[in-house]
């Protein structure tokens, strides 16, 4: 009786072999989905890394322009060329005990001198929490299924200044 009724219920083997296959095609599109998930994080990766590249490489130029000039001014103001600049416009030394002092009453000198502090090239940052940091995996597997495909050109586009 017990042999009889596991062979009325025993599957025939092109139907395990149909288990078997869907299993294996399961397997294959697990590993398909979580490549194809790695390969977009390392494009967006890529397409970042581009990114603050060529930021990086924006800020080098703009303090070597501030640079410049900040030389440019200081040559400018140096003494040779001041003196140079007030004789031009006909300006002539003074003896200071030639020169006549007026005081003028009411006026009260600033006793303390305040600078400008000095220049720093810090840049804040600040701490920003991405979009992508604050939404669950199956928005953002929807939202990578309907945006529309980014090609190599688009990217370089972006990156390019």
């Amino acid at each position: 009786m017990k042999t009889r009724l596991i062979q009325a219920y025993k599957q025939a083997p092109w139907r395990i072999q149909l288990q078997w296959i869907g299993l294996f095609l399961l397997g294959v599109i697990l590993i398909a989905s979580v490549t194809g998930v790695y390969l977009n994080i390392s494009a967006q990766a890529a397409a970042s890394g581009r990114q603050i590249q060529s930021l990086e490489r924006r800020i080098n130029n703009i303090n070597n322009e501030i640079t410049q000039l900040t030389t440019d001014l200081a040559y400018t103001r140096s003494t040779k060329n001041m003196m140079a600049r007030a004789e031009e416009l006909g300006f002539t030394l003074l003896n200071p005990h030639e020169a006549l002092y007026l005081e003028i009453p009411g006026y009260k000198p600033k006793e303390d001198l305040m600078l400008a502090p000095p220049r720093e090239n810090l840049i804040s940052e600040s701490l920003i929490v991405r979009s992508s940091y604050r939404t669950s995996i199956w928005d953002w597997i929807l939202a990578q299924i309907q945006a529309p495909l980014i090609t190599p050109a688009q990217i370089e586009e972006e990156t390019t200044p």
